[in-house]
């Protein structure tokens, strides 16, 4: 697949920290999930579905290239509309993919609808207050950030029982990390007005794959030295992780 912001696609060049981090997730959640079938939803390419084993998993996206060779059940939909019956699964995971919808308040409750009452969905997304900038979307693959609290109010809506962590990176992560957004830093500063709010979507989303290619192409190898050991959960100082995460039980339908 074409490299793109709008999912992680491959581990190579300077794209491994991400990669990394992805995975992390799927393992650092995977004890939050009771055993059984995981709906896994917007899994993009499905890199990291085996850290969820010996549970069955089924992958969820839009984009059928995206879902293509992978060695489980998948199925081309919106997060929004799931094609599944009521109390379909015993657990759900969405990993950064509620922030890619306008309304992700219908994906929560979609998920809801197909996790069986006493069933756990757990949902991944990038922390608002750290991932670029706090008062303005800079990603174009983006529709809403969220942070802590703020995913917690969210998944309180559709859910009897919401508990929040956050996922956390080690010193030589967050080197990269701070780097990277010292460069963003830099570039918005030339446009003080903010005048690239008018651009259209998906121009901003090509000018976005060309830097994101550019940026990572060369090799690093800070970089690829990264794996998903260096990302914890921890359910304190949420305000300052990387990823917020959201453990929700779903209630009883009556």
């Amino acid at each position: 697949m074409k490299v793109s912001g709008e999912r992680v696609s491959t581990p190579s060049g300077g794209f491994n920290p991400t990669w990394q981090r992805h995975v992390a997730a799927y393992s650092l959640t995977a004890e939050s999930l009771p055993r059984g079938s995981v709906l896994d939803v917007g899994c993009g390419v499905g890199h990291s579905f085996r850290m969820l084993a010996p549970r069955r998993t089924v992958g969820v996206d839009t984009d059928p290239a995206a879902l293509a060779g992978q060695e489980r059940e998948t199925v081309v939909a919106d997060m929004r509309r799931l094609p599944f019956d009521q109390s379909s699964f015993d657990a759900a995971v969405a990993v950064h993919s509620i922030e890619h919808v306008p309304d992700p308040g219908r994906a929560l409750a979609e998920v809801a609808r197909v996790v069986r009452p006493g069933g756990v969905a757990v949902f991944v997304t990038p922390n608002r207050l750290t991932f670029g900038q706090p008062d303005e979307i800079i990603d174009p693959y983006h529709h809403v950030e969220l942070d802590a609290s703020e995913l917690g109010a969210l998944c309180e809506g559709a859910f009897a029982r919401v508990e929040l962590a956050g996922i956390f990176g080690s010193l030589r992560y967050l080197e990269i990390f701070d780097e990277e957004r010292h460069k963003l830093d830099r570039l918005l500063r030339l446009d003080p007005l903010r005048l690239r709010r008018a651009v259209p979507r998906q121009a901003r989303q090509r000018l976005y794959d060309l830097l994101l290619s550019r940026n990572r192409a060369a090799p690093d190898a800070r970089a690829e030295a990264i794996e998903a050991d260096d990302f914890e959960l921890r359910r304190t100082g949420l305000e300052d992780c990387l990823d917020v995460v959201a453990i929700c039980t779903v209630g009883d339908a009556s």
